[in-house]
């Protein structure tokens, strides 16, 4: 009688033979095919695309590996900066802005795709500022502006732009007309709602309100987020949310948003 487990079985040699061609038909699916059919994706070897299915990164000690670079921005965000305190800082603010009309507009509504910044949140201003300024965001025009003002000179001109008048519609909530990654995201792609973060109910802080933004603006800061050019985000939660979407997805998010502009205001 021959043992159940020995190579001379047939039944024993199918069952390993049938395991084997499991396995490689497995590894080649999940490893190779899959993360193939991701438009984002190069595989420049199979290591790279074993790293991709398994969520790991293809390499651990390259100092010039995302996880490596320096912070991608400095600025600690309080619940102070959301206050004006004084009369006086957006006085002194319109002083300062004199010198950012020719982009962002004599009211803060710009003409020229830069962003709006009536009625914009105080702390946004200060953060994306103090950013320009430490080198973590980069625009030719804004590093050197940014660069010669004081803390205080920051603060006042967000003090200034809090002030203007908010030309703009009520915030975008919930509504089962919304685009899709506005209303719920795309789980599977781990991409959250639009509204999770810019809504109007539960705005968090330091997040910009977007709605009437110019739509060129819009779709030129995703794409940067998308391609990593654009790295000061805290914890990198723009770029996360970004580098999943498609092209068209984010033309159909900068119209969307550029299409919420109220009465008088500029696209």
């Amino acid at each position: 009688m021959q043992r159940l487990w020995s190579w001379n079985n047939a039944w024993f040699r199918w069952s390993v033979a049938s395991l084997v061609v499991l396995l490689v038909g497995s590894m080649l699916v999940g490893f190779v095919w899959l993360p193939s059919v991701h438009s984002d994706f190069t595989a420049k070897s199979l290591w790279d695309s074993i790293c991709r299915a398994a969520g790991v990164p293809t390499t651990w000690s390259d100092a010039n590996t995302p996880e490596k670079r320096p912070q991608s921005t400095s600025v600690v965000l309080e619940r102070s900066m959301t206050r004006v305190s004084e009369n006086d800082q957006v006085g002194r603010g319109a002083t300062l802005a004199l010198n950012c009309t020719m982009c962002h507009g004599a009211q803060g509504m710009s003409t020229s795709n830069a962003p709006n910044l009536a009625g914009q949140y105080p702390e946004v201003v200060i953060k994306q500022l103090q950013d320009y300024k430490g080198g973590k965001r980069s625009n030719a025009v804004m590093e050197q502006l940014a660069s010669s003002l004081s803390n205080q000179d920051i603060e006042d001109l967000a003090a200034y732009y809090a002030y203007l008048p908010k030309a703009r519609t009520a915030p975008t909530t919930y509504d089962e007309q919304l685009p899709a990654l506005v209303r719920v995201g795309d789980p599977l792609r781990n991409i959250a709602p639009c509204i999770s973060c810019h809504g109007g109910v539960d705005q968090k802080i330091g997040t910009p309100w977007i709605e009437g933004m110019p739509k060129d603006y819009l779709i030129a800061q995703l794409e940067a987020f998308k391609s990593g050019v654009r790295r000061n985000d805290a914890q990198s939660q723009m770029r996360n949310m970004v580098r999943a979407m498609t092209r068209d997805e984010i033309a159909e998010l900068a119209s969307f948003y550029a299409g919420k502009a109220g009465a008088g205001e500029h696209k």
